[in-house]
């Protein structure tokens, strides 16, 4: 009997100590994460090649900013898009830009090693009310989010895309 008491007393005490330093991780993830990060990098891979190509064929330029609030958004454009001819952009211009840009607004949450966006509202009607999960790891200063295996949205072939964000400081 005593032996059994000091197995459980044992077990329970393992199992406080791993969630603690688990909460803790993810209190220093959520620490890190925590402010705005410049887009680096915009890669896809595709999965049955292992061919990686720039997502964004004139580059990319965006940032993403996670609040200490638990709310979150982003922007990414494509960085050569043209402007519309005037002050009003025509049919033709408004498609172009709206094909050249992702961007969304929600809250996130963290479990282990991945972060979901809970989209409130997108630039795509179609994010609105879905979630977006991503794979983070840190990497000194820089965050990396990745998709899980998906067909790419521009070529539809199974693949991972991968964004690089750099801390603004």
């Amino acid at each position: 009997m005593r032996t059994m008491r000091l197995a459980l007393t044992m077990s329970i005490a393992v199992v406080a100590a791993m969630t603690l330093t688990s909460r803790s991780v993810l209190a220093d993830d959520k620490e890190m994460l925590i402010g705005t990060w410049k887009l680096v990098e915009a890669v896809s891979e595709d999965l049955s090649t292992h061919e990686k190509t720039e997502i964004y064929k004139g580059g990319a330029l965006g940032f993403i900013t996670y609040g200490s609030d638990g709310r979150m958004m982003a922007i990414v454009v494509n960085a050569r898009r043209t402007k519309p001819g005037g002050n009003v952009a025509t049919g033709a211009e408004a498609e172009a830009l709206f094909r050249t840009m992702a961007s969304y607004a929600g809250s996130y949450t963290i479990r282990g090693s991945q972060i979901t966006h809970h989209v409130d509202a997108s630039w795509n009607e179609a994010w609105t009310g879905t979630d977006q999960v991503r794979n983070y790891k840190f990497d000194r200063d820089r965050l990396h989010l990745a998709t899980a295996p998906s067909p790419n949205p521009f070529t539809g072939k199974m693949s991972v895309r991968t964004l690089v964000w750099e801390k603004v400081k």
